[in-house]
């Protein structure tokens, strides 16, 4: 399968293949999540490894380590960070968030990030390849045990970063309080002003009182289709 390597900051590249790719919504997901100074950050679900390499390029953390159920993924993950010549150099490796102790001691990171499948298992348009189902449908219990995964590897008042659909936002924020996550920042995504959200970014923190944001809209294109002031600015941080 050929493997191409894609711009994700400046000049930090990640390699991609037909299975494994990385779309606007990893693009959104870690620049809302970017401000991760001097902080240990684990990306659950990694795939390809983009939001990884994207925050630890741009994000001056302490460490990135990024864990993926897919070995085949975390192969392309690793090509990137062979790649990858700035200061902290991401980790990958296989690893499976239903088993968050296997990942890593209780309270290790400040900071968690996931791009989650956004179908409900047994439903939603049908992947015919295995690995490709993997990263578009939930296993039966995928959010509660993300959600706990988060809860497990977060230190008391860490932050979790997340990425869904609209219609699923009543489930993701019962699934993050159930485990002492609070809902923080909100903000839905629009393609343009037009057009109903198809996606959400939202914080959480670990241990937290109750008191959500909601931030405006972030709309990406204008009625014309050109990008908006705040997709360029996104999109700036991959210039080569």
């Amino acid at each position: 399968m050929p493997i191409t390597y894609i711009p994700v900051y400046g000049d930090t590249v990640a390699a991609v293949d037909d299975t494994h790719r990385f779309g606007t919504d990893a693009m959104l997901l870690s620049h809302f999540a970017m401000s991760c100074s001097g902080e240990s950050v684990c990306e659950l679900g990694t795939g390809c490894g983009a939001i990884a390499l994207r925050l630890a390029a741009g994000g001056r953390p302490a460490s990135v380590h990024g864990v993926d159920i897919q070995p085949a993924a975390i192969a392309l993950a690793q090509r990137g960070a062979d790649r990858f010549d700035g200061t902290p150099k991401p980790t990958f490796a296989v690893g499976d968030w239903r088993d968050p102790r296997s990942i890593a001691p209780a309270g290790s990171y400040r900071r968690v990030v996931c791009n989650p499948p956004y179908f409900p298992a047994h439903s939603g348009p049908t992947a015919l390849d295995e690995a490709v189902a993997l990263c578009r449908h939930e296993q039966e219990d995928t959010l509660d045990s993300l959600c706990a995964a988060a809860a497990w590897l977060l230190q008391s008042g860490g932050r979790f970063f997340l990425c869904h659909r609209p219609e699923r936002l009543s489930e993701v924020l019962a699934a993050l309080t159930a485990h002492h996550l609070e809902p923080k920042r909100l903000q839905a995504v629009q393609k343009r002003t037009d057009t109903a959200p198809w996606l959400f970014l939202l914080e959480a923190k670990k241990d937290a009182h109750a008191g959500l944001s909601w931030l405006p809209p972030l709309v990406l294109y204008t009625d014309e289709g050109a990008s908006t002031p705040a997709m360029q600015e996104i999109y700036r941080e991959v210039t080569v």
